[in-house]
């Protein structure tokens, strides 16, 4: 059976040029006998079901807009209001995991209840929902109330898990079982549609070992293609890839474009058979629609709806099933904005949510002041130099020897601290910035092995990107990045606790068990001696706050080095 699209299909955009070209992939008028298929399409939602207090900004029709966009009322009424006919809502991974309090409390129970409620249908993974391993993520899945992490399940209600289908087609074990089933079939009128839901490869790296102990992480593209094989033998007539890796384009939030399309779903789009005509897209956080050339000469259309909720991409597929033919595919980004009649369900559960949580959140931890004064040439931010300060404090509390240093990736710090402009940090703001429920590790470096671990930072193939996250250090210690040097010299001037480093001595560092097991790539902190686990990262956060003097940092720990320009 073949799913090819038209010939006329060929002249959608190549990659080069699909920041200009209109986008769509369609061809000729449908047939009577031909079926309509409505695609609802969204990603990393990570718990965010409260439309933020700041306005967002996104690019539509080529001119920036602003507004208070998402929220899981705002996002179900959207949905609502966009269905017609044959519809199926999906989205690509991250929909949990790296939450706000008001979810991650709560162990995003209210996330996935939302969700379902709004009318979700099928997910993909992401590397997000195995932050609290897999036990528990098959918690999410299938409801109930045991205990598999150090919070409580079931605290406001019981938890009945997830009325949508979570596909993981690339996780498996040692059998080749997969976590969850990898593909989905779907009748819609006469048409038959296969769905396919995969995280990226790289998902083990993105979370701490033990959480996803006895699982391997299969290559996208040739996963992709096998199943999509093996969804042809079933009858579909097209399948549907739910892909939790995504790509990055010139303004970050384009509604209806793809300017600049880059990252590492392109060359996954590129390898896919012919049989998938759609890929729904997610991670970067970034929103496009994009027409591509794969490497077969067949088009493709490539989907990412940005975060939090605030986009959804509206996409419609025209299909032929008696040719196994995908006649038309057009989408269009819409956001989600404010409303009068928010869903009512999910509206209810943000609401409950909100009241639980609220003693919690606005519990007044200490008083902060402002930074009296300004970094320049900073590749760090306050509210990281801010973590990294905590991590090392709360380690010197609970030992009798200092420690020297402490590292925080900066994607994990995952809000600013906008929240001490009123002089006072509370509880809530401070679980926005470490939600990932991270115990703090001590180890034993030497000054070379910490210079090893700084070079983990860069890509081989790439100086300017970044492998997975930055570190941060602590108050005392820095260090400058030229990226123009080669592998492994791109680490300048390191100074540690107020010193140069010394290559042969031997230091105690501070860091979180998501590093400290390898995570962001840092495999150098796992041959690291562990001397002690101070506890959890959040507690030692509130310890330091609650000291009263703490001051916002300033900026500048890491700097970019500019390389000279050739005369």
């Amino acid at each position: 059976m073949t799913n090819k699209l038209t010939a006329l299909l060929l002249a959608s955009a190549a990659l080069a040029g699909c920041a200009t070209q209109p986008q769509s992939v369609s061809s000729i008028s449908p047939a009577a006998d031909t079926v309509s298929l409505q695609v609802l399409a969204l990603n990393d939602f990570h718990g965010h079901l409260e439309q933020s207090d700041r306005e967002g900004t996104w690019i539509e029709n080529g001119q920036e807009q602003r507004g208070r966009i998402g929220g899981a009322a705002q996002l179900g009424a959207t949905l609502d209001a966009l269905r017609e006919g044959h519809s199926v809502t999906v989205a690509a991974g991250d929909l949990i995991g790296a939450s706000p309090l008001i979810s991650s409390l709560f162990l995003d129970e209210p996330t996935i209840r939302a969700l379902s409620v709004v009318g979700l249908d099928i997910a993909s993974v992401g590397n997000h929902e195995f932050d609290r391993g897999i036990e528990e993520l098959r918690r999410i899945q299938n409801g109930g109330c045991e205990v598999y992490t150090l919070r409580e399940p079931c605290a406001v209600e019981a938890f009945v898990g997830a009325d949508f289908a979570y596909l993981a087609g690339n996780v498996v074990d040692d059998a080749g079982a997969t976590l969850f089933s990898g593909t989905e079939l779907r009748d819609y009128g006469n048409a038959r549609v296969g769905f396919i839901g995969l995280t990226l490869q790289d998902t083990p790296n993105l979370v701490a070992d033990q959480a996803t102990a006895g699982y391997t992480f299969l290559p996208e593209a040739e996963t992709a293609n096998r199943l999509a094989a093996q969804l042809r033998d079933q009858g579909a007539d097209t399948v549907v890839l739910l892909i939790h890796e995504g790509g990055y384009v010139d303004g970050r939030f384009v509604l209806d474009g793809c300017p600049d399309l880059s990252g590492p779903i392109v060359p996954i789009v590129e390898a896919l058979d012919p049989s998938i005509s759609l890929v729904v897209s997610g991670h970067s956080h970034n929103s496009y629609i994009c027409n591509i050339t794969r490497d077969s000469g067949e088009p493709v259309l490539l989907t990412s709806a940005g975060r939090y909720g605030g986009f959804v991409t509206a996409i419609d597929m025209v299909i032929d099933p008696a040719a196994d033919t995908v006649l038309s595919l057009e989408a269009r980004a819409v956001a989600v904005r404010d409303t009068d009649t928010p869903h009512p369900e999910a509206d209810a559960i943000v609401r409950r949510y909100a009241e639980a949580v609220r003693p919690v959140a606005e519990r007044a931890v200490g008083p902060v002041a402002a930074p009296l004064d300004r970094g320049e040439d900073c590749a760090d931010r306050p509210a990281q130099d801010f973590v990294a300060d905590a991590y090392l404090f709360a380690a010197n509390a609970a030992l009798d020897e200092p420690a020297d240093v402490a590292f925080v990736n900066s994607g994990g710090v995952r809000s600013d601290l906008s929240g001490a402009e009123d002089g006072v940090l509370t509880f809530g703001e401070l679980a926005a910035m470490a939600p990932f429920g991270n115990t703090l590790i001590v180890l034993e470096m030497t000054g070379a092995e910490i210079v090893g671990l700084l070079e983990q930072q860069f890509c081989e193939e790439d100086g300017s990107v970044l492998c997975g996250s930055a570190l941060i250090p602590s108050a005392g210690s820095a260090y400058q990045v030229d990226r123009s040097l080669a592998l492994g010299e791109r680490v300048l001037a390191p100074v540690i606790d107020g010193q140069p480093l010394d290559a042969a001595r031997t230091y105690r560092v501070v860091t979180n068990s998501f590093l400290a097991g390898g995570g962001d790539g840092f495999a150098q902190f796992t041959s690291a001696r562990q001397i002690a686990n101070v506890g959890f990262d959040i507690d030692g956060i509130e310890a330091y706050v609650a000291t009263g003097e703490v001051s916002v940092p300033v900026c500048g720990r890491v700097r970019n080095v500019v390389a000279p320009r050739s005369p």
